[in-house]
């Protein structure tokens, strides 16, 4: 019989450690791969760029397909005034112009300061190969303080990643509904915009347009809001999933290192990204005169759009899931089941001290008192929770005044067992919902006062319950 008692505990042991492990692993590999991947000597990949004037165009895509095959995509335009005014509508990362013995390169230092010298150094050789003297032209340069054009992809990750941590938090208050919410998200996403602009401004990172207050604001809202959406689905999996997609994709893709010098893949993942686009948005309104910025805004939109919907289909989930089981009562907005973050807390029934309740604190999501037949409190009553299963969630005992408090639990019926030595047991089953507190009182007759029996008493807790008591 011990043996038998023994091995369920161990492979209970070594499951809880595989999933503990899991999580850590996947990123741990993921990060491995996909940094050094993405930053690891970094070379343009189908870069594009216009020439003035076809003859040129040939000659000067032939030199670049020798030097960097498949690294550029060359187009001619008409005159050096087009190729300059391509830069600027971000149709190109560099326009070339040769006239004799000059020629210009014309350079935006704000999609990265490490593509306008890749390219300075490039068609320096040209030049000298041709014999011409080269003049590079920067059409956006940066605030002194963005030497390097990264600051943009600095405050995105600042706007990013705790949108992901603001989702994680709101999916614990199991008190705040889907539309509280998502009030609360646009309410952070607010502050964190105008918070983030205004220091950026204010200690010269770069420039002071208004219209980056909307990009940020975006790219919190869509990545809380889309995190917040996908959480009931992928359940004990969302920080993997999160972690995956916010930091493990996004920073790689993200324009720290420009993205025309990235592989394809992430490439890829630059154009689809919430991180990435709201670097595109935040150039363009900063640097280049709102060029190129409603592609990312869409982007952004579109991942809104998805979280938003993600919470209608959860919503509707529930609404079929109290339909089926007949509920009388039904809510417009049903709230959604607790989905723990386990990088933040792992979800488990928990009795608490019964007290009030301050902010911050757990909240209970059954609790109760426990009398005798005189309705004096019983101190020390023994209360035990358990599923339809019979299984044992949570076991404690009552205080002083004969209270007891217990959260963490699933949602669905419970049993709720109170005893007390030369007390009859009582049972109660009740139906636990998020962010609904439920109550379950107990009197705990003395048998020789010719209480009823606990077949009879059990059967009453049965019927008060489902009778809403």
């Amino acid at each position: 019989m011990k043996h038998r008692i023994e091995r369920p505990r161990g492979t209970s042991r070594a499951r809880v450690l595989a999933e503990t492990l899991t999580i850590p692993a996947v990123l741990f590999l993921g990060l491995l791969f996909s940094f050094p991947m993405a930053f690891h000597q970094p070379q343009p990949h189908h870069a594009k760029l216009v020439v003035a004037d076809l003859a040129v165009e040939r000659k000067v895509d032939s030199a670049l397909q020798r030097q960097h095959p498949g690294g550029f995509d060359v187009t001619a335009v008409a005159d050096a005034r087009a190729a300059r005014r391509a830069v600027l509508d971000r149709d190109a990362v560099a326009g070339f112009a040769a006239q004799g013995r000059h020629a210009v390169l014309y350079v935006a230092k704000a999609d990265g300061a490490s593509l306008e010298q890749a390219l300075t150094r490039g068609f320096t050789q040209l030049a000298a190969h041709s014999h011409q003297r080269l003049t590079v032209t920067d059409v956006a340069p940066t605030v002194s303080k963005d030497g390097l054009g990264t600051t943009p992809v600095y405050f995105g990750i600042a706007w990013n990643v705790p949108g992901y941590i603001l989702a994680t938090t709101l999916l614990r208050a199991v008190t705040f509904d889907r539309r509280r919410k998502v009030m609360t998200i646009a309410g952070v996403a607010a502050l964190f915009s105008v918070v983030g602009f205004y220091v950026g401004v204010g200690l010269g990172f770069f420039p002071d347009s208004p219209a980056a207050l909307a990009i940020a604001f975006l790219l919190t809202t869509a990545v809380a809001t889309f995190s917040l959406g996908m959480a009931p689905f992928v359940k004990h999996f969302f920080p993997l999933v999160g972690l995956g997609l916010y930091v493990v994709l996004s920073v790689p893709s993200s324009g720290l290192v420009p993205v025309q010098l990235l592989p394809r893949f992430f490439q890829d993942l630059h154009a689809v990204m919430p991180l990435g686009n709201a670097v595109d948005g935040l150039r363009g309104v900063l640097y280049f005169n709102g060029a190129g910025v409603l592609k990312p805004v869409l982007v952004l939109c579109a991942w809104i759009m998805a979280g938003t919907a993600l919470l209608g289909l959860d919503a509707w989930r529930h609404h079929r899931t109290a339909v089926r089981r007949g509920a009388e009562h039904e809510q417009e907005d049903v709230p959604e089941p607790p989905v723990e973050d386990p990088s933040v807390e792992a979800p488990a029934p928990t009795a608490l001290p019964v007290h009030p309740h301050h902010f911050g604190e757990l909240l209970p999501m059954l609790e109760g008192t426990v009398r005798d037949g005189e309705q004096q409190p019983v101190h020390r009553a023994a209360v035990t929770v358990m599923d339809t299963g019979g299984r044992q969630l949570v076991r404690t005992a009552t205080n002083a005044r004969g209270e007891y408090a217990v959260t963490g639990l699933p949602e669905g019926y419970i049993s709720v067992v109170v005893s007390y030595p030369g007390r009859q047991p009582l049972v109660h089953q009740k139906l636990l919902q998020s962010g609904v507190a439920v109550r379950a009182d107990f009197t705990l007759h003395d048998p020789r006062a010719g209480a009823s029996t606990p077949v009879t008493a059990q059967r009453l807790g049965l019927g008060q319950a489902r009778n809403g008591s």
